[in-house]
This record gives structure tokens, sequence and C-alpha cells, in this order.
């Protein structure tokens, strides 16, 4: 059996998006790969049948396509190592602020298809939301495909790359806005008596469920809003004090913030 896919970085989102995918049957482990110069990294994958590999250069000589997981101050060394051996393959990065023409420039090489991927830690959960580049130059079946591995692990967007960055500081920053969002829910809760573990759950399962909802009954978040806010009921008043307090512009400031944050890294 063949290996369809090398990881080069196995932590915490590498090791998600691997078991993501042997788990939902997209590939199996052994048609899987995995170089991390940590050893627990590579014994973590190595309990999931993935083969380990000794160096970088082995596991892209193994591999038909490979993908790039490590952080971006480790990257461009990494790449100018593998460069010569990437020809004719295709590489899958997931590699903050690399656009496809830099990738190449620190490859060396015009002769790699690059497919860049712009993950999110609930991906960890198998509930992730994905910007992939829809100027990629990977071949028709090569898109198809990891479409459908990266679909298996939650929500794929296929959009230009120029807007990368806004995809980082939307769904890349949203989940630790969310947290705080729930944090401050179950602290709310605590304040007037709730027991701290019982505020979370609550509070989880609130913005989970509403998330649920949004997504399968295809409504408006204004149209959940309003369904919920009675007249002249405790809802409204909530909504209020959110809106006193800038809300929904102070979110969108946030975004702006991680946006722009992104659009300088490299």
């Amino acid at each position: 059996m063949g290996v369809k896919l090398g990881f080069l970085g196995n932590g915490n989102m590498g090791y998600a998006i691997l078991k993501g995918l042997t788990d939902h049957q997209q590939l199996d482990p052994q048609e899987c790969a995995v170089y991390d110069p940590s050893e627990a990294a590579r014994e973590r994958a190595g309990k999931l049948g993935a083969h380990v590999c000794e160096d970088e250069l082995a596991l892209v000589s193994l591999s038909e396509a490979v993908l790039i997981a490590v952080k971006p101050q480790y990257a461009k060394a990494l790449l100018a190592k593998i460069g010569e051996a990437m020809q004719g393959k295709l590489l899958l990065s997931i590699v903050a602020g690399y656009d496809a023409a830099y990738l190449r420039e620190c490859l060396g090489t015009e002769h790699v298809r690059v497919l860049r991927i712009m993950p999110n830690t609930p991906a960890m959960a198998g509930a992730g939301a994905f910007g992939m580049d829809n100027g990629t130059d990977a071949t028709a079946e090569e898109r198809t495909t990891a479409d459908a591995w990266f679909s298996a692990l939650g929500l794929v967007e296929w959009i230009d790359e120029s807007l990368f960055p806004v995809v980082t500081g939307l769904s890349g920053g949203g989940p630790a806005y969310v947290a705080m969002f729930i944090e401050a829910l179950a602290d709310g809760g605590v304040k007037y008596g709730l027991r701290r573990d019982v505020a979370l759950r609550l509070a989880a399962q609130t913005v989970y469920g509403s998330a649920k909802l949004l997504m399968e009954s295809g409504q408006h978040p204004g149209q959940i809003k309003d369904a919920v806010c009675s007249p002249a009921g405790t809802t409204i008043e909530g909504v209020q004090a959110l809106e006193d307090g800038a809300f929904r512009s102070v979110v969108m400031k946030a975004v702006e913030a991680g946006t722009k944050k992104a659009s300088g890294l490299k």
C-alpha cells in the first residue's frame, strides 16, 4: 500500500488531521507517513499505524503528497531542505502567512503543485473550518481528493488566496473569541449562583446548539435572535446590554486586528 500523504510535522494540528482522516476512513493509516523531530510526536503517530520516517527527505521520497504542518519560524529552512525532492509532487501547507509564491521561493523550485489550507483548532474535534486556495495549481483530481479529505473533518470553503488573512482573523482566531464568550456566559451564571462546572456546560452547549441550529436551519442569525426575544422579555434586556457594550463592533474589531496581523506574517 503506497503512502498517499506524508506529514512534515505532527504536533496538535498535524496529528488532528492525521487522526481525523484515518478515523473517518479517508485514508488507511498505512497510506500515511510522518516525520517530526519530537520523539513523542513520532510515537503517537506510530500508534495510529502510520509509517514513521527517519528524516524529512525519507518522508518526501515515500509520499505522493506532503502536508507541511510546522510553525512559520521553522518552515523556511525545512522547505529549502526538501525543495529538490518535492519536484513533481503536491505540497499541502497549513503554515500561516506563507503564500503559494513564497512557499515556492523557499522550496527553490517552480515544479511543485501547491495547495494552501487554513485550518482551525476545532479540527481536533472533527468540527474544523478550512479555507482552501481556489487558485491552486493542484490537478482537478487532487482538488477533489483534498476536498473530500478535509470535508470529513469539518467545513471546507474554497476562497481566493488574497482572502487568507481574513480567514485567519475570522475562523483561525474565532475559536479563541468564542471560548472567551463561553467563559463570560459561564461567569454570569456563577455570579448569580450556578456552580462553575454547571455554568460552563450550559454555556458551551448553548453556543454549540445555537451554531448547529443556524447551520441546519439556514436561518439568518438575526432570525434566531428575534425568535428568542419575547416582547418586554428577559432576552431583549440582555441584547440591549450587549449593544450598550458595542458587542458586535468589538467582535468585528477582533477579526480586523487578526486580519491585519496575518497580512504581515512571513
